[in-house]
C-alpha cells in the first residue's frame, strides 16, 4: 500500500450505490494517518454536484475517513461553533489520489450543542427501493448509523474531541500558509 505525507492533496470523489458520482471535493490535504482511518483538511473548496452546478463551502473542515467503519465525519468550524456532518457510507479507498466512496444517503447531524439529528431517512427509502439494496447492505447501513450514534454518546471516538480538531485546524492552516508562501 502507498505510503502518503502530510500536506499531499486529494480530491474527494463521492458516488452512490448504482456506481455514479454524486458530487467531487477539490481540495483535500492529508493531516494525519493512522491504522485505521485518514485526516484531511479543506476550506472554501469548490464543490461539483452530478448536474454539473458548482458552489464553495463555508467554513473549514476536517475529514475524517476510515478504512473499518461504514461512516465519515466532516467537522465544520462554524460561526456558531463546531458541528459534525455524518454521512454513513462504505469504507473509502484512494485511486489515482482520489478519495472515493458510496454514500448511503443516511447522515447524523451533531449540533454545537451537543443534540444530534438524523437526516436524510425518506432519501434512504427511495434509493433504497430504486437501487435495489440488498437486506444484507440495508442491515449494514443501519447497523452503522446505530454504532455511530453509540460511539458518539459514549464518547468513543476521538473525532468528536474539539481539541484534537481544533489541533488539526492549525496543522491544515500551517500547510496552507506554507504552500502559499512557496508559490511565489
Amino acid at each position: 500500500m502507498k505510503r502518503y505525507c502530510v500536506g499531499d492533496e486529494f480530491e474527494i470523489h463521492c458516488y452512490k450505490h448504482n456506481g455514479k458520482i454524486h458530487r467531487a471535493w477539490k481540495e483535500a490535504v492529508l493531516l494525519d494517518e493512522q491504522k485505521d482511518y485518514m485526516v484531511f483538511g479543506n476550506s472554501k473548496t469548490m464543490v461539483i454536484e452530478a448536474s454539473g452546478s458548482t458552489w464553495k463551502t463555508k467554513e473549514p473542515a476536517i475529514m475524517y475517513f476510515f478504512k473499518n467503519y461504514w461512516f465519515n465525519v466532516i467537522v465544520q468550524f462554524k460561526k456558531e461553533g463546531i458541528t459534525y456532518y455524518c454521512n454513513i457510507a462504505s469504507p473509502f479507498i484512494i485511486e489515482e489520489d482520489t478519495i472515493k466512496y458510496i454514500d448511503y444517503d443516511l447522515d447524523l447531524r451533531i449540533f454545537p450543542n451537543g443534540s444530534y439529528k438524523i437526516l436524510d431517512q425518506m432519501e434512504y427509502q427511495y434509493h433504497k427501493r430504486i437501487m435495489e439494496y440488498s437486506d444484507e447492505l440495508d442491515q449494514v447501513v443501519n447497523s452503522a448509523l446505530e454504532e455511530l450514534i453509540s460511539l458518539y454518546k459514549d464518547n468513543k471516538l476521538s473525532v468528536f474531541d474539539k481539541e484534537e480538531n481544533q489541533k488539526y485546524y492549525q496543522v491544515y492552516k500551517k500547510i496552507k500558509e506554507e504552500k502559499n508562501s512557496h508559490q511565489f
